[in-house]
């Protein structure tokens, strides 16, 4: 199997070939499965926090005396067990991501890329010289795609957000766009389908990537 290659007009013109490493790579779950885990740790944001007794306000004078007036002894109203104490062994801000090294995760990533070419699920865009954003031509442009790609939800990767490209796909229903450099495995294994900019495909290659097959517009 090999990556669709899409023309101008959306319509399939041949495949777009793989790089070594890319060709030579296995589906591995495993690392997909350790890089997805760690990607969506890795975003959250860890910012949640309570106070503790020493950071509840008030609570400076002893409530009652210690002796005579048969109840509990009390030090402080800020205490756990009292109404608006603190809290003990709440959460506080920290960092939810772990370490996974650097090869495992480009693994990962080649992997996932890897099992959307097995599957026919992945195609690649040729320049489509758009001038302005246009969804109702990004919307006939998938019109004219291979079958694979109507599965939902699409990711469309592109090399700037803010390109012509970009700004059509990212208004129809059940599409995600996403620059190359904000791509990872999760993102990739989120997506039913990917359609790629041919420049970014070149880039995740390493080398320019071969074309098969006659163009077809």
């Amino acid at each position: 199997m090999a990556a669709h290659l899409l023309s101008k007009t959306g319509k399939a013109s041949g495949t777009a070939a793989m790089g070594a490493d890319l060709e030579a790579q296995a589906i591995k779950p495993h690392l997909i499965h350790e890089a997805v885990t760690a990607e969506m740790a890795w975003r959250r944001a860890g910012t949640h926090s309570t106070k503790t007794r020493s950071n509840v306000s008030g609570g400076g004078a002893k409530p009652w005396r210690q002796k005579g007036t048969g109840r509990a002894r009390a030090g402080s109203n800020r205490s756990p067990i009292w109404t608006g104490g603190g809290v003990v062994f709440g959460p506080h801000p920290r960092s939810y991501g772990g370490k996974v090294n650097r090869k495992a995760l480009r693994q990962a990533f080649r992997s996932a890329l890897r099992a959307h070419v097995e599957r026919g699920t992945i195609a690649v865009m040729k320049p489509t010289g758009w001038d302005e954003p246009s969804t109702r031509t990004a919307a006939e442009y998938l019109s004219k795609a291979p079958d694979a790609l109507a599965a939902r939800p699409l990711l469309v990767v592109v090399s700037e957000y803010s390109s012509p490209v970009a700004l059509s796909f990212r208004n129809l229903r059940g599409i995600r766009v996403l620059e190359a450099r904000d791509t990872e495995t999760v993102d990739l294994m989120a997506g039913r389908s990917v359609l790629v900019e041919h420049e970014v495909w070149d880039r995740w290659n390493g080398a320019a990537a071969a074309v098969a097959g006659e163009d077809a517009e």
